[in-house]
């Protein structure tokens, strides 16, 4: 593996203009076919193999039309304090308001409150539901336009009027301020790390073309794929964290070489021979991590998992091709200015700096700090233990928001749970064709039966009231609303949707017919237990696989296991912290989180996938150093010093880029986004400087020589990729010694050809005079 990438680095830089015309060419391909490409089409959220999808499959099948996942609107109307909406001027201004909306542009129907008898008991809020015939997703900017324009009509009058709906959906997703933070952070910190703009902008610039060529990619391809427009956000999210990440591994390891002498050529080489190799396994664990995603079984998070492992090849590609070509372009750009004016790089690797002394430091103090790290991390990870999942609605919104507003006037009005109605859909179909089957006369009524399975529902303990069965044309389907009693956030209502099913045999063997719950919030309870229960099988294949990917990066059975436990931790600890934030609300206002609730469904899966990748990166380039000192003959002490004192700055460095970039997106207006970003960024913050910084070299200390034991016979089965460069070692070493000897043949040579007595000070045993390190001078290209 190093052999091959050595090979690769030298050629990029050799040839350096194609390299860099290849990405170009790649670049605008992609990009012109984004363009051209038809926008993004919004399938919905589908989740195959739960009931709350069955029913909505079930609804599509037997009400041709209407479609189940079309965009909705609800208009709140409320009269000024001590009016009523029946007032006369009142009720016009609405009555014209849904008269407007029924004509919109892919409106398929707007009801009047007063005909279906919307109207609160107080008299002083009303609400019109607006059906669209299409998702929100495609909805079109004429559509929004007009809602907009009847909501600020029926304001003019003098109503408080709010709307809520997926209709009011603004598409969600980064709008651009998150990355330029995360990009500004970035390129602070690796200035800072480096000292010189053109290393700082390097890494910034190939991330940057990797962005772009992972997001043209996805516009270009989400039709025929069936993409969202959400899709691109986590690909966006790693694609430029690990795209700066990777490049900076790779130019540090650059500016290293440089240092021991080496020619820009040849250190563009080792830098992706041994940086590139870590680089490889860092980003295959990231893939695996992503692409494991389709376990859990959600089409829309295994379409994002693929979308962003596809980002992070990107990214790898890059750092192995592009930056060593840049680095062809400027050999002597990165290196720190006194390097430039002075002609002399120093090497940074060979003295002390902050990363060897906190080795030397854990190293004399190895047990405490592995008990304060794990107690540490252990404390954080409690609240988990309180972990409520579910997907926050309008009322995790802002209230500046009308959604907000909207969502509150509405449970003021009529109650929390009708903010969350469940939709029971009753199949008489199925149970009719059996029973006319076996008598002729048939002995199933669908009227009857959907009636007594709304009345058997409306009796039980929870429900507020229960809407009319609504018939198909075949009337063998019905529809109905149920209104609990508790907001769809809160955990009666969860219990409700399983006492509701819990009495369906009996509902059943009573009327002959079946009945399925659905709806948003039976949707979010079912997707939250589906979750959970993917879980477990997720952690077992995502970690087993990266065990074995670092079983054979370092030929060692506990560094490994070390690698796995100390994830754990820190994933178990960023979820305490989210749930103490976003679900308990401690320090939630600076954050800008005005309404705590459940955490997020998806949450945990995307915590563990994504940060069990991105742990693994600083897992392989921090402990891949401290193995090659040790396989090189160092002592385990002394090779714990030498891989901080080459890596810690850099893994310090790419941990901070990786928080600013996540913490960014803390600023989003979208509660799910902002929890996204705050979750990853502390799981990055706990993984980077409490694991891998401290936890890692205390269990590598105590365990001494242990931790790189491996049994003979699995030695021998596992293939020998060489992450560390050793093949390359051993080629310079050969090389230098060959070159060594030509010059000691070529000295005596001369000496005889010369005689004895043209240089009486000569000697011929002596060979050449030593040049001393003209290695380190700059070279002038």
């Amino acid at each position: 593996m190093a052999t091959f990438l050595y090979r690769v680095g030298r050629l990029a830089f050799r040839r350096r203009w194609y390299v860099a015309l290849v990405w170009a060419a790649v670049l605008a391909a992609v990009g012109l076919g984004a363009l051209k490409a038809p926008g993004a089409s919004d399938d919905g959220f589908s989740m195959p193999g739960i009931e709350a999808q069955k029913a909505f499959d079930l609804m599509e099948q037997r009400f041709p039309g209407a479609t189940a996942d079309g965009a909705t609107a609800r208009v709140v109307f409320v009269a000024p304090s001590g009016e009523k909406v029946t007032a006369t001027e009142n009720k016009r201004a609405v009555e014209k308001a849904v008269a407007d909306l029924a004509h919109g542009p892919q409106v398929a129907s707007a009801v009047d409150p007063f005909q279906a008898k919307a109207i609160s008991k107080d008299g002083s809020t009303a609400y019109a539901s607006v059906t669209y015939k299409v998702a929100a997703n495609d909805l079109t900017d004429a559509g929004k336009t007009r809602l907009e324009r009847a909501i600020d009509t029926a304001r003019d009058s003098g109503l408080t009027v709010e709307a809520g709906g997926s209709a009011m959906d603004d598409g969600g997703g980064p709008g651009g301020v998150a990355e330029v933070i995360g990009v500004a952070i970035a390129a602070v910190v690796l200035l800072i790390t480096f000292g010189s703009l053109a290393a700082a902008g390097l890494p910034l610039l190939t991330a940057l073309i990797g962005v772009g060529v992972s997001m043209a990619t996805i516009l270009t391809l989400s039709q025929a794929l069936g993409l969202s427009t959400t899709t691109g956000t986590l690909a966006m999210m790693l694609g430029l964290a690990v795209g700066i990440d990777y490049a900076l591994f790779v130019v540090s390891r650059y500016r290293e070489e440089r240092a021991k002498g080496r020619a820009p050529q040849e250190a563009a080489g080792l830098a992706v021979g041994t940086a590139g190799s870590a680089v490889v396994f860092a980003g295959l664990t990231v893939v695996i991590a992503l692409a494991g995603l389709a376990v859990v079984g959600i089409p829309m998070l295994t379409k994002m998992g693929l979308a962003a492992a596809g980002a992070v090849v990107v990214a790898v590609l890059i750092a192995l091709t592009l930056v060593p070509a840049f680095l062809g372009f400027w050999p002597n750009a990165v290196l720190r200015r006194r390097a430039r004016r002075t002609g002399r790089i120093e090497d940074e690797g060979t003295r002390n700096n902050g990363g060897s002394r906190w080795a030397r430091f854990v190293l004399r103090r190895p047990l405490p700090v592995l008990l304060l790290g794990v107690v540490g991390l252990g404390a954080l990870a409690v609240p988990m233990t309180a972990l409520q999942l579910g997907m926050p609605g309008d009322e995790a919104k802002s209230t500046s928001t009308t959604e907000r507003r909207a969502y509150d006037a509405l449970a003021e009005a009529f109650g929390p749970g009708f903010n969350g109605p469940l939709t029971v859909v009753v199949d008489a179909k199925g149970a009719a064709d059996a029973n006319g089957a076996a008598d002729p006369k048939g002995t199933v009524d669908p009227k009857r039966a959907a009636e007594t399975v709304a009345q058997q529902i409306g009796r039980t303990e929870g429900v507020i009231s229960v809407s009319p069965p609504r018939f198909n044309e075949a009337g063998d389907t019905a529809v109905f609303q149920v209104v609990p009693s508790t907001s769809p956030t809160d955990e009666k209502t969860k219990d409700l949707v399983t006492t509701i099913r819990g009495e369906r045999p009996g509902v059943e063997s009573e009327t002959g017919a079946t009945f399925e719950v659905t709806g948003t919030t039976a949707l979010n309870i079912d997707i939250s237990d589906k979750v959970q229960a993917a879980l477990i099988p997720y952690l077992v294949v995502v970690v087993g696989l990266a065990i074995v990917l670092l079983l054979v990066v370092f030929r060692s059975l506990l560094v490994p296991l070390k690698a796995a436990l100390g994830f754990l931790l820190s994933v178990l600890a960023s979820l305490g912290v989210v749930v103490l934030v976003f679900q308990q609300g401690h320090g939630a206002g600076l954050l800008g989180v005005e309404q705590t609730g459940p955490i997020m469904s998806l949450m945990p899966i995307f915590l563990v996938g994504i940060v069990f990748g991105l742990a693994m990166d600083y897992e392989v380039f921090l402990v891949s150093r401290m193995r090659e000192a040790y396989v090189h003959g160092e002592r385990p002490g002394e090779a714990i010093t030498s891989g901080f004192r080459h890596s810690a700055r850099v893994v310090v460095a790419a941990a901070l880029i990786m928080i600013a970039v996540f913490a960014g997106f803390v600023g989003e207006s979208d509660s799910m986004i902002k929890m996204i970003g705050f979750g990853l960024a502390c799981a990055v913050l706990f993984d980077a400087f409490v694991v891998r910084m401290a936890i890692v070299p205390a269990v590598l200390a105590l365990l001494g020589d242990r931790a790189w034991w491996l049994p003979k016979w699995l030695d021998r089965l596992l293939p020998n990729v060489d992450v560390e460069g050793e093949a390359l070692s051993r080629r310079q070493e050969a090389d230098q010694e060959a070159g060594q000897e030509a010059d000691r043949e070529a000295g005596q040579e001369a000496g005889q050809e010369a005689g004895q007595g043209t240089d009486p000070q000569a000697d011929p045993e002596a060979g050449p005079r030593p040049a001393g390190t003209p290695g380190r001078e700059v070279a002038r290209t």
